[in-house]
């Protein structure tokens, strides 16, 4: 009887561990054609590697950025004070280089958690710090790294100037023996008819003001492609060195609770609990809600999750209000 029970939960145990590849199983869309998860695409290749989740510095100093321009999402969230910095998810592309890479705060830890992601950052604050040693995500740390994988650039002062390049990436993965083939949890996605049936008000453009004139937000949308450009400050979000522009098919604006904790001006953003959102689509938007699931913000209304037209996203959190008192709209 011992013997048998003991077999038992050896297959169970082998079953189990084996059960991980099909954690996110690989999404199709109506035509049965497998597509990327976060971006609903059509997939030229395997659709299964793992998600790698960048902390991307957003100071003035910082920019332009490298890589933005492939990532299937991006949140835009402040850090500290009123300076914002962003959390890009790259799963169906990656650029040659991403940075200048940044340090961490816990609620960007938790969002690239959703993404069953590798987390690659440079730095932390002390709540990050207890996240990242308690051993919560897979992560490479530029402290750790800086000068090895993490490269520093010549063209910028630092702390703006540390990147690192996929080819580095990949290194540190496999040198800390991560599993780098399990895909990523997938939003729901339009058909070709519902994206031409997006419902909403109609508005060219939206404003987002974090009360800084350095990190105000504009994205405008181009009927022609059918994509808004994203604008800082008035300057066009567009990768270093290769001018290719920021295009982005969906853009979610959320409210949540921000708390300030320290004197630097870090905060505690409730990222858990829901609330009211902006969802902006082909030259509509529509008045919705967020929700958490599993760590991944996703578009609500009436309980159902929203589905998003096939291509990048770009989310900006806001503190609460800030849908009728920071977004301005034409």
């Amino acid at each position: 009887m011992v013997k048998k029970l003991c077999t038992f939960m050896i297959i169970f145990i082998v079953l189990l561990a084996g059960c991980k590849a099909d954690d996110n199983p690989e999404s199709v869309n109506e035509k049965g054609n497998t597509v990327y998860p976060l971006t609903g695409l059509e997939a030229d290749k395997e659709a299964d590697h793992r998600a790698i989740a960048v902390m991307v510095n957003n100071h003035p100093a910082a920019r332009s950025q490298s890589g933005l321009s492939k990532a299937d999402i991006v949140y835009e969230i402040l850090a500290e004070s009123n300076i914002t910095r962003f959390l890009a998810v790259y799963q169906s592309e990656f650029p040659d280089t991403f940075g200048p890479v940044r340090s961490a705060r816990d609620y960007y830890i938790r969002l690239a958690k959703g993404y069953d992601s590798l987390f690659v950052f440079h730095g932390w604050s002390p709540e990050a710090k207890k996240l990242i040693e308690s051993d919560y995500i897979d992560n490479l740390n530029g402290l750790k790294y800086d000068g090895t994988l993490f490269e520093r650039a010549s063209f910028r002062e630092a702390p703006h100037n540390s990147y690192i390049t996929y080819d580095h990436v990949m290194e540190g993965a496999k040198e800390k023996g991560y599993d780098m083939d399990i895909g990523a949890p997938a939003y729901t996605f339009m058909t070709e008819d519902e994206e031409n049936e997006v419902e909403g008000d109609s508005y060219s453009k939206a404003f987002i003001s974090y009360s800084s004139e350095s990190f105000d937000v504009t994205y405008e949308y181009d009927e022609g492609s059918e994509t808004y450009a994203r604008y800082t400050a008035g300057v066009r979000t567009e990768d270093y060195g290769t001018n290719d522009p920021v295009e982005i098919d969906n853009i979610l604006i959320i409210e949540a609770e921000h708390e300030v904790i320290d004197k630097k001006g870090r905060r505690d953003i409730d990222l858990e609990s829901g609330g009211d959102a902006y969802l902006l689509q082909k030259g509509k938007l529509l008045k919705i809600q967020w929700e958490s699931n599993d760590n991944r913000i996703v578009p609500v209304l009436d309980g159902k999750e929203v589905k998003l037209v096939p291509g990048k996203t770009w989310i900006n959190v806001i503190p609460t209000s800030g849908l009728t008192q920071s977004v301005t709209l034409e």
